[in-house]
């Protein structure tokens, strides 16, 4: 369910949660627990609820970033406004999310102090990506039915930077949980770190939500500028037809993919992510 400083709360159906350590043949062998594991454990003390966590079993999914195991989509939640959202940093979640083929639904907290014409300039850029846009407002209670919807019955990774009400929304879809909030900064316009430590929480059968501590900067390095176009969904209907095989859609002339996001057809500000990041991990590769 969550762990904290070596240790990890196992909860087993009829009896409880325990508090396990892992064996020490996982850290030879380099593997860690995740929330959302499934595993076995050695009952060391019935009355204190202790125990050693002995097998980890296969998993169907595991997330680097964040650090979660067997999960059936990701909810990343940004605000419209106040902070204003970081573009960038929201793809490169959804490159990840791309690259582990993990569903994603896209939501957006605060629809009740932004504008229309704010909320349509992002429906605009991530449905034409394919992905399902919520605008919600947690504050007034507003849309948080619809993704309760989306939840149901699956093991979904909340996931977003400080203080865009993930741990608020969480209050809403489960109040016995109760999760701590922070402020937003006034001067830098983020939110503190009130989530320390992933831990999945039961919203009804079937049902979990894994809450993860916010972060402000997502590394990618791991891919290569070759690869990053194939995490763009809505590249894919155009590069057949651009000029060259293997097209980067930077300096190319008749580059079908350029040619869309003139057209209003692709994002411009996605687009001019992807360039930034193409650019970034071409750096990398070449002081490597």
């Amino acid at each position: 369910m969550k762990g904290i400083a070596g240790f990890y709360y196992v909860h087993v159906e009829d009896k409880g949660v325990y508090e396990c350590k892992a064996k020490g043949i996982f850290r030879k062998e380099g593997i860690k627990p995740l929330v959302g594991d499934d595993v076995e454990l050695d009952v060391l003390d019935e009355a204190e609820m202790l125990g050693n966590i002995r097998r980890i079993l296969p998993r169907k999914s595991a997330l680097v970033r964040p650090a979660v195991a067997n999960v059936d989509q990701a909810l990343i939640l940004f605000a419209i406004v106040k902070p204003n959202p970081n573009f960038n940093l929201l793809d490169r979640f959804l490159i990840r999310m791309e690259r582990q083929e993990l569903p994603t639904i896209v939501c957006f907290n605060k629809e009740d102090i932004a504008t229309p014409a704010e909320k349509e300039a992002l429906k605009k850029a991530y449905e034409t990506c394919g992905y399902q846009v919520l605008f919600i407002s947690v504050q007034e209670n507003k849309g948080v039915d619809e993704v309760r919807k989306l939840l149901a019955r699956k093991t979904t990774t909340l996931a977003g930077p400080s203080g865009v009400g993930k741990s608020s929304l969480i209050n809403l879809l489960s109040p016995e949980t109760q999760m701590e909030t922070g402020e937003i900064s006034q001067k830098i316009e983020r939110g503190r770190h009130t989530t320390r430590h992933s831990e999945i929480i039961a919203l009804g059968e079937g049902t979990y939500i894994m809450d993860t501590p916010g972060f402000t900067s997502l590394d990618i390095s791991e891919i290569t500028k070759e690869e990053l176009g194939g995490y763009y969904p809505e590249f894919r209907d155009y590069e057949p037809y651009c000029k060259f095989r293997g097209c980067a859609h930077i300096g190319e002339p008749a580059c079908r993919v350029k040619e869309a996001v003139e057209e209003g057809a692709i994002s411009r500000v996605r687009y001019e992510n992807y360039k930034v990041l193409y650019q970034e991990l071409k750096e990398i590769r070449k002081y490597r």
